[in-house]
């Protein structure tokens, strides 16, 4: 049938562009080539479904194949990911040019699947749980195989899957299923074999990465040490923390091993320890708060980010200053904030007290203002100071310019020439902005 030619297009949190990359791995490997969207005669979305908006912005993509379709029944849409599990149905009936959907716990069937439809183009095929907090499937035939990436530089490992948590708001344990950690030596081979590649910077990932090992008998804190410990690996970083699983011994090994950078995202996603509670947050503001004290004097300069909702039903004027308050008193470095955004089938989507939009937005507003205040303020007064930086990239912006981040995981853009990439450089930083730094080789 010629040459198989497909794209890649992803959307969402890190999760997504792992699974895309072990994709990609495999389909190459097998002879199949990665071209532009325009020359695929199959296309994989790997998409997100954790706000409404993500979800919109997916549906506008698989509308705009209809008209090539028409044309010349090409091309062939694969749907994955959360998305998948939770539209799936919806948009292998909707659309005839999608043939295959397929939930995250299905994502080692995908490079069989993908070839079935590409051999048998009117086949449509559905990889979607009944139930996907049961039921897995992940093992890869690229196990053995280094992971193709868009950066050469910087990798993503997951290390676990899925979540037991079931917050009120959160589509997640639904679609991505019950809590499942990796085998340790599995992670283990893969952070070497990644090393191995000249891979630079590490980040291990999970919805609740530290709660990585509790259904194996291990610890975080342990993995975190052993991947720190390899030689030749200069950076590891990890995402995204749970707060009740986020323990001293994960502060003791990121404080005495310079190879772990100095970077948390801890999310809090309420100030308000009422709302903390009807979201079925198992902690309350006093102890987040004694979290990040112990954290910040035993690792001076981290770097620490959070993520948090406004908006939730029956969230009051008090309880969203409670959350403004929180940013006045913790001064994060950054927020990922979002207005509260209803996900059918999670319990907080039939809560009594539902806020109008327009108010959601308001207090996003505020709260992003009050945020890029104290995110500048903090960078500012990093003005003159020299970081080490590992140039991973070209900036998007402007010709000429390379971008890397410091330990603390601030984003710094340079004048440079692309031989830098993948060195670590040191940088002096002349110019502050609320979402990155500015600065020149030393």
């Amino acid at each position: 049938m010629g040459e198989r030619k497909f794209c890649v297009k992803v959307y969402g949190c890190q999760m997504n562009v792992y699974d895309a990359d072990r994709v990609r791995t495999v389909l190459c490997s097998r002879g199949w080539q990665e071209v532009p969207e325009d020359e695929a005669d199959i296309i994989m979305i790997t998409g997100c479904s954790v706000r409404a908006k993500a979800e919109q912005k997916v549906w506008s993509e698989l509308g705009l194949y209809d008209s090539s379709w028409k044309k010349s029944q090409r091309p062939l849409v694969v749907l994955t990911g959360c998305i998948a599990q939770r539209i799936g149905l919806n948009a292998l009936n909707r659309f005839p040019y999608v043939r295959l959907v397929a939930g995250p716990r299905h994502i080692g069937l995908l490079p069989d699947a993908i070839e079935q439809v590409y051999s048998h183009p009117k086949s449509r095929i559905n990889l979607l749980d009944d139930d996907p907090r049961e039921f897995h499937s992940l093992d890869f035939d690229s196990d053995n195989i280094t992971i193709k990436r868009a950066n050469k530089h910087k990798a993503y490992v997951t290390i676990a899957h899925g979540c037991d948590n079931f917050c009120t708001y959160c589509i997640v344990p639904y679609v991505r299923g019950r809590f499942v950690s990796r085998k340790p030596e599995d992670v283990i081979s893969e952070c070497e074999m990644l090393i191995d590649d000249g891979v630079k910077e590490i980040t291990l990932l999970g919805q609740n990465v530290n709660s990585y090992g509790k259904d194996i008998g291990l610890n975080f804190a342990w993995l975190l040490e052993k991947v720190a410990g390899f030689e030749g690996i200069k950076r590891v970083r990890f995402v995204t923390s749970l707060p009740q699983d986020f323990t001293p011994d994960i502060v003791d090994v990121m404080a005495g091993n310079e190879t772990v950078c100095p970077s948390l995202n801890l999310p809090v996603q309420s100030g308000s320890t009422r709302v903390l509670r009807m979201m079925n947050r198992k902690y309350t503001r006093e102890e987040y708060m004694a979290k990040v004290a112990m954290t910040r004097e035993k690792i001076p300069g981290l770097g620490l980010t959070t993520d948090l909702i406004v908006g939730f039903p029956g969230e009051t004027e008090e309880d969203f200053e409670d959350s403004m308050s929180l940013l006045r008193e913790i001064r994060f470095d950054l927020v990922h904030s979002a207005a509260y955004s209803e996900r059918d089938g999670t319990p907080a989507a039939t809560m009594e007290g539902a806020l109008p939009v327009e108010l959601r937005l308001e207090r996003l507003n505020k709260l992003n203002e009050l945020q890029d205040s104290i995110t500048l303020s903090i960078n500012q007064a990093l003005t003159g100071q020299v970081f080490e930086v590992l140039a991973d990239d070209d900036a998007p912006k402007g010709e000429g310019l390379i971008q890397g981040r410091t330990p603390s995981d601030k984003v710094v853009i340079f004048e440079g020439d692309r031989s830098l990439l993948g060195q670590f450089v040191k940088v002096r930083i002349t110019e502050a902005e609320a979402w990155c730094l500015h600065g020149e080789l030393v």
